[in-house]
């Protein structure tokens, strides 16, 4: 007979836990990545985005817009406030005599003139004084031609105040023979055309406050009726008119 087989249970004692790991720490082997076990993850988050460059300059434009304006209203309010306050008026002029001291044609055709003009200015303002500073320019011209020029003296003009000044122009002009046979031509007629233009730096005075200097121009028209020296000249039109120059 077969040999029976007896099967005996056998029962494994449990293992005894390591006290120390198999392998170190320093042994695991490292990879590309680093580590494993010091290797950190990280959460990879979105850059915050860009202030756009046109933001900023449209906002540099709004304060520069805004800057600008309140610049203009508050000039506008100290022009509006001297207005109202003070009433400034431009000056008058007139012209009240014309005469010419000296008139004649040289030997080598030029023409020397000197012309003695007596101009009244009138400041109408009740509160605003007027220096009259040096730098003022006047000519006397026939056609456009240049017969002579001089300038303003200085001096300060009150409230309401009228003034006459002499005013002396000298000239030489070269070439002049054909001027001066139009200017005999035109003397037959009675009716000689002239210009008297000016520039005159002025100052105001408001209480005891000077403002800067302002730049005004000066134009008449004059006609009279000859051309001769040392003989007050008869005007028969004269217009005077005044502007504010920049």
């Amino acid at each position: 007979m077969a040999e029976h087989l007896k099967v005996h249970p056998f029962q494994a004692s449990p293992s005894p836990k390591p006290s120390a790991p198999l392998v170190s720490s320093g042994s695991y082997p490292r990879s590309e990545y680093g580590d494993p076990e010091r290797q950190q993850y990280y959460v990879r988050t979105a850059p915050p985005p860009r202030k756009r460059r046109c933001c900023t300059f449209k906002r540099c434009f709004c304060w520069t817009l805004a800057l600008l304006i309140l610049v203009v209203l508050v000039l506008g309010t100290l022009a509006a406030v001297v207005y109202f306050v003070y009433r400034p008026r431009l000056p008058d002029y007139s012209i009240d005599d014309l005469r010419i001291t000296q008139y004649n044609l040289g030997s080598d055709n030029t023409l020397t003139a000197t012309f003695n003009v007596d101009i009244t200015a009138t400041n109408p303002n009740t509160r605003i004084g007027i220096y009259y500073e040096t730098g003022s320019n006047f000519r006397v011209l026939y056609t456009g031609t240049e017969l002579c020029r001089g300038s303003l003296p200085e001096f300060y003009q009150g409230h309401r105040n009228t003034t006459v000044i002499r005013l002396t122009l000298t000239g030489e002009t070269a070439d002049a023979a054909g001027l001066m046979q139009r200017l005999q031509a035109q003397q037959q007629t009675g009716s000689v055309p002239l210009d008297l233009r000016g520039r005159v730096p002025l100052r105001l005075r408001l209480g005891n406050l000077r403002l800067t200097t302002w730049r005004f121009s000066v134009n008449c028209r004059l006609i009279v009726d000859s051309l001769s020296a040392d003989n007050a000249l008869r005007i028969r039109e004269r217009n005077c008119r005044i502007r504010f120059r920049l």
